[in-house]
């Protein structure tokens, strides 16, 4: 298609910036899960957004927030590593916090050494004052030479057709590289593992999250007499230590019901098809520096 255009973003900010709430507001799907927990993006996530005249490809990182596991490692190095690799760089921060944090100092010198063409995004302008949102863009604006700086809500989904038109701008003439109702490069095991977790997270007090990982064991589908499928799902969920294995499963296992009961409604919904879910929890001790199962699991693809 003549005048066609391509390419690929990466989308980079601190933990808790509201970098996955905005992805799935790009698309208009939920693609990545979002949670008041730091670090909720662990793997680097495809979201593909097709206009009639181009086609986007973004790709959420992992939010800045360096730690001492291999786990934290491997997703401090997939968020930076991605910044070489793309046409341009959404860089999200959060409109609420006072000053230029430590960790988006650091995200600006990488983006600085690299020279990369970068939209500044200044997120939650619904809950800042005209002035304090002034004085957010001249302290960044001092920083570095961002081809523009657009003020958004991305839970309220303000500013975000803006974010859309400022890429078309950058990229490039190119083909397309995914077909039209392509809109992210997860399977649907990956989906189901994300959905699990994110309403466990949501869940669970603020000493478990961190620690546990989902594998899905199982997938399978079936056709009913109506003719639509019913997919039938089991699923793991791995903790570090017995202790959480108790507050998961909960009093009764009521808490590992409520995790169970959520998943499965929000599955049927993603997935417009009844969902047969059945969970269990496994202790996986010290698996955050397993180096071997991180990479597995969460290294960038």
């Amino acid at each position: 298609m003549e005048n066609f255009k391509s390419g690929f973003v990466s989308l980079i900010g601190k933990t808790n910036a509201g970098k996955s709430t905005l992805l799935n507001s790009l698309i208009n799907e939920k693609v990545a899960i979002t949670t008041p927990k730091t670090q909720t993006t662990r793997t680097a996530i495809k979201a593909i957004i097709n206009n009639k005249n181009s086609q986007i490809i973004i790709t959420d990182t992992p939010g800045i927030h360096k730690g001492n596991s291999k786990l934290s490692k491997v997703m401090y190095d997939t968020a930076f590593s991605m910044i070489n690799e793309v046409d341009c760089v959404l860089f999200l921060v959060d409109g609420t916090e006072k000053d230029i944090s430590n960790e988006n100092i650091q995200i600006l010198e990488k983006i600085k050494s690299s020279k990369i063409r970068t939209i500044l995004i200044i997120n939650k302008m619904d809950l800042i004052s005209k002035e304090k949102l002034l004085k957010i863009i001249e302290s960044y604006k001092d920083e570095y030479d961002f081809e523009s700086i657009i003020p958004i809500s991305a839970l309220k989904s303000d500013g975000v057709e803006l974010v859309i038109k400022e890429i078309e701008k950058i990229l490039p003439i190119g083909p397309k590289y995914y077909e039209d109702d392509e809109y992210t490069d997860q399977t649907m095991r990956e989906l189901a593992s994300e959905v699990i977790r994110e309403k466990a997270l949501k869940l669970l007090n603020e000493e478990v999250p961190h620690g546990i990982y989902v594998d899905i064991e199982k997938f399978e589908s079936n056709v009913k007499k109506s003719g639509k499928d019913i997919y039938h799902i089991e699923a793991t969920i791995y903790c570090l230590r017995e202790s959480h294995k108790g507050i998961i499963i909960g009093k009764g296992g009521q808490m590992l019901k409520r995790i169970s009961t959520y998943s499965r409604q929000d599955l049927e919904k993603m997935f417009d098809t009844k969902v047969n879910l059945r969970v269990w929890v496994k202790v996986k001790e010290d698996w955050i520096n397993n180096e071997g199962l991180v990479n597995r699991k969460f290294k960038l693809k």
